[in-house]
């Protein structure tokens, strides 16, 4: 069985200079059973209500301004899998979480730019489930939860994301050991609690966690940790480290 997986994705230009998370992925598709298919929640596709990617064949957007021309030149051409949106919509219906198809939805960077340092050749299909972000963490955990499931038959889950993600306070000039406290200390909290398998604790990190809205000010970016907790269950930490000073790089698996 594939574990489910969470991915703290970076800047988009982690998918041209990948740092160290990028050979972590790579390694990390390499120990996994090749994927039937993917299905991932990304950060970067916020909604009012559950969505469901059914688009045959996903575009690459570039969802970013001001990068390099290189980066915009990125295609990312994984097929799409109507027919497994479809089998999601009914299985999160059956969970009491009505969800609709969406047969025109690209692929967000939050997508693309991990899946293509774990999976260069683009060839496992992809959906996309969207973030309905206004409904905070249990309803991300009640998705992980409906799926889970999927993992049995070869498919990967993955939400897509960041362990810290505060923009506004990053050093974009600070070296690869410059960590600040404020975002080391809720990083190491959260995988206490991970480690404890604390949910209560989890579901309510934004009053127990140490300088939680410091470190999401607004908390579209750790959501999708909850929807790859809910679809999986022993914490395994595949990869841990910041960049710019603030912004959390790691990645975990959930077997």
């Amino acid at each position: 069985m594939v574990p489910s997986l969470f991915i703290s994705h970076g800047s988009p230009m982690l998918a041209l200079q990948p740092g160290a998370s990028g050979p972590a992925l790579a390694r990390l598709a390499r120990e996994l059973p090749r994927p039937k298919a993917i299905v991932l929640v990304s950060a970067h596709w916020e909604s009012r209500e559950l969505l469901i990617m059914s688009n045959p064949q996903p575009a690459t957007w570039h969802d970013f301004g001001g990068f390099p021309p290189a980066l915009y030149a990125v295609e990312y051409p994984a097929p799409g899998a109507p027919e497994l949106a479809s089998q999601i919509s009914q299985q999160l219906s059956a969970a009491g979480l009505p969800a609709r198809l969406d047969d025109q939805r690209p692929l967000d960077h939050g997508a693309w730019v991990p899946l293509s340092l774990m999976y260069r050749e683009a060839d496992i299909p992809v959906v996309q489930v969207s973030l309905p972000s206004h409904a905070g963490p249990e309803l991300q955990l009640r998705v992980g939860q409906a799926l889970a499931a999927l993992r049995a038959d070869g498919i990967l889950l993955i939400g897509s994301g960041s362990i810290t993600h505060n923009l506004g306070e990053l050093d974009w000039h600070a070296g690869p050991d410059a960590v600040e406290p404020w975002a080391l200390a809720f990083r190491d909290w959260v995988v206490a609690r991970l480690e404890a398998d604390d949910r209560p604790a989890l579901l309510d990190y934004r009053r127990q966690a140490p300088h939680a809205v410091r470190n999401h000010p607004s908390d579209e970016h750790l959501l999708p940790l909850f929807f790859a907790m809910g679809a999986g269950a022993r914490l395994g930490v595949v990869h841990q480290g910041f960049t710019h000073g603030a912004l959390g790089m790691d990645i975990y698996r959930f077997d």
